[in-house]
Parts: structure tokens; sequence; C-alpha cells
């Protein structure tokens, strides 16, 4: 039985949030915590506390829809995760949770369209990378202000750093952060932390607060570069899968999931699909949890036999067999893949032999060749990637053979820039000219922090590129540095 017992001090401190948004059902989440820099929140240490729940089909709650109370678990670190279902497609909602005396933020949700609806469009932000101590969320102040269906969010959502009472670039004086936060990251406790630290954030809890998120991580929700049960360190796999373990059950009760993809001790379900009428398919991917190791001790390297083992795999043979099922039933004028690392081959020279990342795709070739060809045989003519973890903005061109810029076009890569990741950032990185050069299908390199927003009809994607001046003062304005479009069934970025 939950208890009834009020906090004493406003339990709201980290936000609302809603996510996965299906036709019929919506999953709300919020985290009780008065004390959110503290072991448990700063309430008792077992049992449950009652929270009330209101959703309601206009901001004011004077139409109400639906209400009833579920419980906030300790043993979920007092996180909500309410997937309500029988909800109308292609609806708003505003939603708010209630304890004792005290009452949430609002905030607003929507509905797919119905799986047979035809909707004339849908327009989504693109996220990744938030490392809360090398800038202000500036960017997600700005997202939570546009007109947007959903959010994608691809990965690092947090970092596994230590962070001294500064909070390293952000500079605090008045407030010092409490100095738990000054080690890495390797027990449930640090992660559940890690979390708190990060959703204390206003612009991060508004863009929450604002739309609905479908997230996947990367590698910083756990440990940099890691690859299934191999840490960056080498530490010994019990180890490493118990800090697995610890990162991934913080990373449920963090984010607005459903119970299907609650973790069991290192492992945890996240790859899933999501229809948007018949005008997209979004397949969430995790590249993490299930890669090989990275070719010759990982970073950038010549490619060569190892890397180019067919037996390698970035998805896993499990997660590629349900995405090429889900190519050859899609019905969709989109198929988009949501995922983490930069799909398409990137040379750093413009001779004919170059180095390449061994822990995005190129490091992974045969799994990459696996899925276009999948895409090909299933007649996928709008594919399209979305991808982030460079801290750099790209439109790039997915080509048949990366070595011939005359080959056939197979869909276009959408890779975002971090939100706050690598500090400020510049418009022109010193290898500008040299990777713009070296790749012919890249269209577009900015090195700025902020999103992308795009917009689907059934004509054509357009991808704005939105950046900040700078993420280490807070307050910057942000601005469309670019714009580009690739029409439905002639996949290819060009400038709008």
């Amino acid at each position: 039985m939950a208890e009834t017992t009020s906090p004493s001090a406003n339990p709201f401190t980290l936000g609302v949030a809603s996510g996965d948004p299906l036709p019929d059902s919506v999953v709300l989440w919020t985290r009780l915590a008065p004390r959110p820099y503290e072991p448990g929140n700063g309430l008792p240490a077992d049992g449950a506390l009652d929270v009330q729940w209101e959703l309601a089909s206009d901001e004011s709650f004077r139409h109400l829809r639906r209400n009833g109370t579920v419980p906030a678990p300790a043993a979920d670190n007092h996180t909500v995760h309410l997937d309500l279902r029988g909800l109308d497609p292609g609806r708003d909602y505003w939603y708010r949770f209630r304890t004792g005396r005290w009452i949430s933020p609002t905030g607003h949700t929507r509905t797919a369209p119905a799986a047979d609806a035809r909707p004339a469009g849908m327009t989504f932000g693109l996220l990744s990378c938030q490392q809360y101590d090398e800038g202000y969320y500036t960017a997600l102040a700005h997202l939570a202000q546009e007109d947007l269906d959903a959010v994608f969010f691809v990965g690092d959502y947090i970092y596994e750093n230590a962070i001294d009472a500064q909070a390293g670039a952000r500079h605090y004086t008045d407030a010092p952060l409490p100095p738990f936060f000054d080690h890495w990251t390797w027990t449930l406790t640090d992660y559940r932390l890690r979390y708190a630290l990060g959703r204390s954030d206003p612009d991060l809890q508004a863009a929450h607060a604002a739309h609905p998120w479908y997230v996947t991580w990367d590698d910083h929700e756990v440990e940099n570069n890691y690859a299934g049960d191999v840490s960056q360190n080498n530490d010994p796999v019990g180890t490493f899968r118990a800090r697995r373990a610890a990162a991934y059950r913080a990373y449920w009760e963090n984010m607005p999931l459903r119970e299907a993809h609650r973790p069991v001790g290192a492992d945890m379900p996240l790859h899933r699909r999501f229809p948007y009428g018949r005008l997209a398919q979004f397949d969430l991917l995790d590249t993490r949890q299930y890669r090989s190791d990275q070719a010759y001790g990982d970073g950038w390297q010549y490619p060569g036999p190892e890397s180019e083992d067919p037996a390698r795999t970035i998805t896993g043979d499990a997660q590629e067999r349900w995405l090429l099922d889900g190519f050859r039933t899609s019905t969709a004028r989109w198929n988009v893949l949501a995922q983490q690392v930069a799909f398409c081959r990137r040379k750093n020279t413009t001779a004919d032999r170059s180095r390449l990342s061994m822990d995005a795709w190129d490091g992974y070739p045969a799994s990459r060749a696996r899925v276009l060809a999948g895409a090909v045989r299933a007649g996928v003519e709008n594919l399209v990637v979305l991808s982030g973890d460079e801290h750099v903005h790209y439109a790039m061109d997915i080509k048949e053979d990366f070595d011939d810029p005359a080959s056939r076009t197979l869909g276009v890569e959408v890779l975002t820039t971090s939100v706050s990741s690598g500090f400020d950032g510049q418009e022109k990185p010193d290898d500008w000219n040299l990777l713009l050069a070296a790749n012919p299908h890249m269209k577009f390199y900015d090195g700025r922090r902020g999103y992308v927003v795009v917009s689907l009809d059934e004509g054509r994607l357009q991808a704005d590129f939105r950046t900040l001046s700078g993420v280490v003062t807070p307050g910057a304005p942000v601005v469309t540095a670019a714009r580009f479009v690739s029409e439905a069934g002639a996949p290819g970025f060009s400038p709008a």
C-alpha cells in the first residue's frame, strides 16, 4: 500500500516528461525529489508515495479527460512511469501530478496519428550530447519554444565524468554543487544523482514539458566508447557489467519509458519501432549494448581485415534482423532510423587511403552494408538516418558506394551537433575545408552547439540546422545556420 504522507518540501524539483507516443498511448513521467542532490531524494528508503495525476484536453484543465493515482516506489527511486492507454490519436494533451499539497509543473504531450492516417506532415527536433559541465542547456530553452510533434534524443543524456563544485564551464559561484558530484559514476546512487543534476536544469525541464520525447542512449550514459561487455579500460567483465547494470537501471528510472524496457541486471531492451500514420516509420536503434569491440583499439585508424570482418556487428544479429524485417513490412513514405553514431563514411584526408572512426559505422562497414542492402531489397525509397555523437552538424548523402561520388544515393543522414558538449564550438573547425573536400557526400558541416528541426511531408524532408553563438554563458540567441531538403523518391540533400 502506497503512503499518503505529503513531503515537507516541493517534490517536483526535476519536472515532468512524456515519451514514446503511440496513436492511443503515451508515457507520463516524474520523479519525486524534495532533496534531489541527496541519495534517496530526501524520501523514505522503502515503500511508495501516492501520486495523483490528471490529463486534460486544455492547458487550464477545464476539460479533464482522465485522472487517477499511481505509486512512486522507493525501489524505482520514487519515479513514475504512467503508461496511459485508450487515448485519441493525433491529439494534444496536458498533464500534471500532485502529491499532498504539492502540484507539479504542467506538461504538454501529443499522441501519434492513427496507423492508417495520412497526416499532412510532421515536425520533430533532434538532440544529442548534453554534458552538464561544458555549457548551459540554452539550446533546450529554444527547442521548448518550437512547434514540434516530438523530439528524438539520440544519446549522451548524461556524462560519467567528475564535476567540480563550480560545475566546470558553468562557473557556479553563488550555489556550488555538493562534493558528491566530484567523482566518476560507478554505482546506482552515482548514476541516479547524475540524472538528478541534469534534470534540475530549468531549460531541460522546459524542453521535456513542451514535447514528447523518444530517447535512446549512446556511450556516456555508462562509460565512454564501451562496446557490449567491453569497457574502455578493459575492466573485468563482471566489474563492468555491474556498472552497466547500475547505469541501465538509472536510465530507465529517469526516462519516459514503458515497463517493457525495465532492465534485468545489465540487460535492457531499448530498440523499438513507432509508426507515424502512413507518413513515417521510426526505428530507434541501440548501437552500444550488442556491438563488437572496436577494431584496432578504437579511435581513428586505417581500415583493414579486422574492421572489415563480415562477422562484426554494431547492432547485434537479433536487432539487425528486427530492423530488416521492419523494412520489409513498412508501408510508410519515410523510413527513419534514429541512432547514435555517424552512419556515412567520413575520411579525414583527400588521399585514397584514410583513417576512419572505429567507433562509428565506419568501424563496422559490414553492418552498414547489410542495412543498406536490406533497405534496397525492401524497396525503401526514402531512407533517413538520424545521428549525433560528433558535437557538430552534418548533412550527408548516403551513397551506394562512398568511393564513387556518382553512385546512387540511397538516403540522407541528419547528424545533429551537441546541446553543450564541446563548450562553445566554432562555425568552421580546423578540419572544415579538409572534411568537405574529402567527403563529397558531406553537404554541410558546422561546429557550433544547437539542434536540428526536421520536417516531413509526402513530398520532401527539410532539415533546419539551428546553432547558438555559445553555451558557456547562458542566454545566447538561436539562428538557422542552414536549411537542406531531400525530395521524396529522389534522395539527396540540396540547400534550400
